[in-house]
């Protein structure tokens, strides 16, 4: 039987992924336990409500009791784990608008992981989960709204990977958030996006993790084996070109850049090789590479539709930005007054929280991030010639200069793919010729590797001018 063209490519391709072998990952995987992340999302919900306008001065009630407890627990993990992680409140004041009735402090929990190696500290990656919380009327600030799902559980999942990694070597900074204000749109986020923004922060990627709480779908069937990741770097550039043509008030920089983008992804089909559809891949590929029997499911959109996350204010600013939520959403515990109708319980508790599930995300989110935090850079400057016509594709990009540098992986898919299908290694060489491989019909990467297997976010092939 011969074989489709493509499967011969992958054998020609050969070797495949190798399996990475970083102690620091698998250590940060083994400390995240369902039991911790319980004890947090638990006393999350006891603290009755979270509401951005709720009570601040109680120890035991509101957002205030939430946030202070939040620090303290950050501060105290690191501490046990003789760490480097800085904690602090990151504070502004929001001014009454739509989902906002009075002047209200929105203060961030900001736990900072310094990279060490002097070099790469600067490349910084985000992850987020929001700890306020809402009933049904989003302006209810006094009734129950335990929040366990959306959003105790990507909080306790930010608390578990920040203390995880508390005291483990990386060479690039991570930042773990706790954010306010996502309920009255998205405020604490959009705070933190816009100072990075404006202080010319190289957030190399962020995700947020809000409603990761239950596999268990509304129609009854449980969805163990897999979490959905949105991510769509395209709209936004869009979005911020045709508000800059309309002569709106916005960061011209941003429009400059997203219209240069915009014109590289129409000379090579490249509407999904954005820097986020990259980001989202290597989350993907390291996630399932840590956890062969858990499926990180793409889907190419920004959010799911009428819903948002913290993810899109740095969207908006140009950074690659990615949401995890479960598979299928049960509405009838997210937003809700606390009551019964018929058979239906409704309501955000605990009790519809499935701890172990919220540890294998968990897991997906930390075995990324630390593996991205100490792989090499994405290289530079990636470039596929296209001077002449040829069946052949030559690739060409800049040379990393990393001392634990291994070599790089050319990467390559059908255009209709969402995933890299087939890799060659190629040492530390930074030209290559792929001999019978058609640019004309694939999308092609490269990825800088080290010595621990660690893997950069790939580099699209641009085309060369």
């Amino acid at each position: 039987m011969k074989l489709p063209r493509l499967a011969a490519l992958l054998i020609a391709a050969a070797p495949m992924i190798a399996l990475a072998d970083d102690a620091v990952v698998r250590t940060v995987l083994d400390r995240i336990r369902a039991q911790d992340i319980e004890a947090h999302v638990r006393t999350l919900a006891a603290f009755g409500t979270r509401h951005t306008m709720s009570e601040t001065a109680s120890d035991t009630r509101g957002i205030g009791a939430a946030r202070r407890w939040i620090k303290r627990e950050l501060e105290a993990c690191n501490a046990a784990r003789k760490g480097r992680l800085k904690v602090r409140f990151q504070s502004h004041v929001e001014p009454a608008g739509r989902r906002i009735d009075k002047a209200t402090e929105i203060v961030n929990v900001v736990a900072t992981l310094p990279g060490l190696d002097p070099a790469a500290r600067a490349r910084i990656f985000v992850v987020s989960g929001h700890y306020d919380s809402r009933a049904s009327d989003v302006m209810d600030a006094r009734s129950d709204a335990p929040g366990a799902n959306d959003d105790a559980s990507g909080t306790a999942a930010v608390m578990a990977m920040a203390c995880a990694m508390a005291d483990q070597p990386t060479d690039a900074t991570l930042v773990f958030l706790a954010v306010a204000g996502e309920e009255q749109g998205l405020l604490g986020a959009d705070r933190f996006a816009r100072d990075a923004a404006a202080a010319g922060e190289r957030i190399e990627g962020m995700i947020t993790n809000d409603i990761i709480g239950s596999p268990l779908g509304d129609d009854g069937v449980r969805r163990e084996q897999t979490v959905r990741l949105f991510a769509d770097g395209l709209t936004p550039m869009i979005k911020r070109v045709l508000a800059d043509q309309r002569n709106q008030p916005g960061e011209d920089k941003f429009a400059l850049a997203a219209r240069e983008a915009l014109t590289r992804i129409a000379l090579t089909g490249g509407e999904h090789d954005t820097p986020t559809h990259q980001f989202a891949r290597a989350i993907k590929r390291s996630a399932e590479r840590w956890q062969p029997d858990f499926t990180v499911q793409l889907v190419a959109r920004r959010d799911r539709f009428l819903r948002g996350g913290d993810h899109l204010p740095f969207l908006e600013r140009g950074f690659a930005a990615v949401r995890f939520t479960e598979p299928v959403e049960d509405f009838r515990h997210q937003h809700q007054d606390l009551r019964t109708e018929g058979d239906h319980a409704f309501g955000d508790l605990p009790e519809y929280v499935d701890f172990e599930y919220v540890a294998r995300v968990t897991r997906a989110n930390a075995a990324a991030l630390t593996s991205l935090a100490r792989a090499p850079a994405a290289p530079q400057q990636v470039v596929m010639d296209t001077a002449a016509l040829s069946n052949d594709t030559a690739l060409s990009w800049a040379a990393n200069t990393e001392a634990d540098l291994a070599g790089y992986r050319v990467v390559w898919r059908e255009t209709t793919s969402a995933v890299w299908q087939a890799q060659r290694e190629v040492g530390r060489d930074t030209r290559v010729t792929l001999k019978g491989l058609s640019k004309d019909n694939y999308q092609f990467g490269v990825i800088a590797v080290d010595r621990d297997g660690n893997e950069s976010i790939a580099s699209f092939a641009g085309v060369a001018r």
